[in-house]
Parts: structure tokens; sequence; C-alpha cells
């Protein structure tokens, strides 16, 4: 693996990161200092008022065209750095297979099926605002439990398939022995399916997607012209991991309890900075830079023990495909070859693995299977 080429290739992706977050931050602060934001608002509430509605209607319309307002101008300024990251970086180092067309059609429909979820999210985060003043934040953390409930169990099903093709595998061979796997740790999958991302990219990769009646097993059409069966056993094991230690239900109470913990400061910060802000109040649509800077300040705060949490639940599971799997010359082999074609950084730096990394680095986990062919 060419070290030097990996670390290079991560370093420019973690200063875009860092950049799109700066500019993220930049426009929702400047939007509040500017009171641009209140004028956003009243643009969206004198076409809302174009429709002759109730109230309720109104409102309903003033958010969502001020949400939609907000996205097109961070959209459209946001998609140079969108662009030099998800396109020129990746085919700079040969790991994009994507033309420009359909890099600018999956951005297209990534933000069309993130718009369409964020309007209902952020009206019914304003319907909580408004009908239970002093506690809204208890109503949104729970409803933010529930949309992550649903999102994991229908996304396999209606969301994945707007992005990528998803068909049965076709080596009967090599399906029967991946659903066998699942079976022999009591994990209950729908198939296996063929996962098409060589249309846009040269990576490869495996997942198990869903939860209960909808988990399924996803191996990358780039991880099946590559990879010996054994190899995507292995990986897969480390997969069944997860769902064995129940790690996806321990993400989501964590996500919930971070997203409780958010909206708690912005409904603290809302009722404090509302009057030097311009608003009317708490639940005034403008405020909605002030809700996502202040809830978004609590994740960026835990980002490190977030990760640190993940990289110890991808260590267990490592663990669980070594002994599940029996085989860790497979493991190795499999770890290797992804970190190559994935262009994986073997040894990031302390900082690096702080902020950025969800997963040991590929050296460590490599380490725990050597341990067990000694």
């Amino acid at each position: 693996m060419n070290e030097d080429k990996a670390t290079r290739y991560h370093r420019l992706k973690r200063r875009t990161s860092v950049a799109s977050l700066a500019w993220g931050i930049a426009l929702l602060a400047g939007l509040l200092v500017t009171g641009a934001s209140i004028e956003v608002a009243g643009v969206a509430q004198r076409w809302a008022g174009h429709l002759g509605a109730g109230p309720v209607v109104a409102r309903i319309a003033t958010i969502s065209v001020y949400v939609t307002l907000l996205a097109g101008i961070n959209g459209v300024v946001s998609l140079p750095l969108g662009f030099y990251s998800g396109y020129l970086l990746e085919h700079r180092y040969e790991l994009s297979t994507e033309t420009v067309p359909h890099w600018l059609r999956e951005r297209a429909k990534g933000l069309a099926v993130g718009a369409a979820f964020g309007l209902v999210g952020v009206n019914l985060l304003y319907a909580a605002l408004e009908r239970w003043p002093d506690r809204w934040w208890v109503v949104a953390g729970a409803a933010f439990s529930v949309l992550t409930l649903v999102l994991a169990n229908v996304g396999p099903v209606l969301l994945l398939p707007i992005f990528y093709r998803i068909t049965p595998l076709t080596s009967e061979a090599l399906r029967a022995r991946l659903v066998t796997l699942a079976g022999r740790a009591g994990v209950r999958v729908v198939n296996a399916f063929e996962w098409r991302v060589s249309n846009r990219t040269r990576k490869a990769n495996a997942a198990l997607t869903g939860l209960g009646a909808t988990r399924r097993i996803l191996v990358s059409d780039t991880l099946l012209a590559d990879y010996s069966d054994d190899e995507i056993e292995m990986i897969l094991a480390h997969e069944l991991g997860h769902h064995v230690h129940r790690d996806i239900w321990k993400g989501m109470a964590f996500e919930t309890a971070l997203a409780l913990a958010g909206f708690y400061v912005a409904a603290r910060l809302l009722v404090a900075l509302a009057p030097a802000a311009g608003l009317r109040g708490p639940s005034d649509v403008a405020g909605l830079p002030l809700l996502v800077l202040s809830a978004g300040a609590v994740s960026l705060v835990l980002v490190p023990f977030a990760n640190a949490l993940s990289r110890l639940f991808e260590r267990n599971a490592d663990r669980y495909a070594l002994d599940l799997g029996r085989n860790a010359a497979a493991f190795i082999s499999a770890m290797r070859r992804l970190a190559s074609q994935n262009l994986a950084e073997e040894h990031p730096s302390p900082l690096a693995r702080i902020l950025f990394y969800s997963h040991p680095p590929v050296a460590e986990r490599i380490e725990i299977a050597r341990k067990r062919l000694a």
C-alpha cells in the first residue's frame, strides 16, 4: 500500500471537511448577525401569503419556503467545494469512475431526498415549538428517535434503490454461504444482494442493512469482482458482529441522547438570545440558524467521544468475525486489499484518529488477527 499517497488523500479530504464545516457555520452565523435570516423569513412569509390559505397552512408554507431558500443558498455556494472533494479528489487519486453528469445527477437526487426529509422534520420541529414551548426539546428528541428507527427499517427498501442498483447475488454458492453464516450468528436476513457501485467508485465494501424483516446482506460488485469467497465471508462476519452485539441499537440510543442534549441547549439559547437576534420569539423560523448552530455545537464537542465509541464497536466486531469465521488469514488478506483499494491510512496521526476516525487504523485491525495465527 502506498502510505504516502493515502496520507495525502486523507489529509486533503479532512481539509475539505473542515472547510465545509467552517462554511456552514459562517453562513448560519452570518444570517443571524446581519439580520439576513429575518429578511429571508419575511420573503418566505410574503410568498406563503399569496396562497390565501388559513394560518396553519400559511405557517407550514412559510417554514417550507424559508428552508428551501436556505438550502438553495447553501447548495449553490457549497457546490465548488463539494465538487472538489467528491469528484476532483476522487479522480485525482484514481478512486472514482463517475462522469460529471452522473455526479451532478446523484448530488441532485441526494439534495432532493434530503430536502424532503428536512422539510418534514423542520415543520414538525416548529410545530412542537409552538405547541409545547417549554418542553419542545423533549418532544423533538422523541420524534428524532422514532424517525431514526423508521429510517433504519425502510432505508434499505425505499431509499437505497434511489441511488444504487440492487439485485440478487448471481452466485448461488456465495449467496448460500453468506446466508448460512448469518444463520450461524443467529441473525435473520432477507437474502444476499449485489450492490452496484462500480459506476461511481473503485472502492469495495459490504454491508448488513436494515432491521428485522428488512435486514439484508449487500456485497458491492467491486468486492465480488476481485475478492475470494473466504474474504467476503470474513468481511460479512464483521458486519454480523455489529448486529449480534446490538451496536445499531446502541448507536441509535447514543444519537437520540445527542439530539436531546442538542435540542435542550438550543431551547435555552433561543429563549436567551431571541430578543438580541431580533426574533419574535423562540418559534420564529428566522431563528432556525441559531437552533442548528446550538444543536450542532453539542454534536461537534462530542465528536471525539462518538468516534472512540465507534472504534470500540469496530474492534469488538473484528474479534467476533475472527471467532465466527475462524479464518484469520482471509481476514488479514481482506483488510490489506481493502486498505489498498480504498486508499486507507495505515498509520494516521493520533489527532486525526481522535477527530476523524470512526474505525481503528487498518494496521491495528490486522495486528489483532495476526495474534490469532500465532
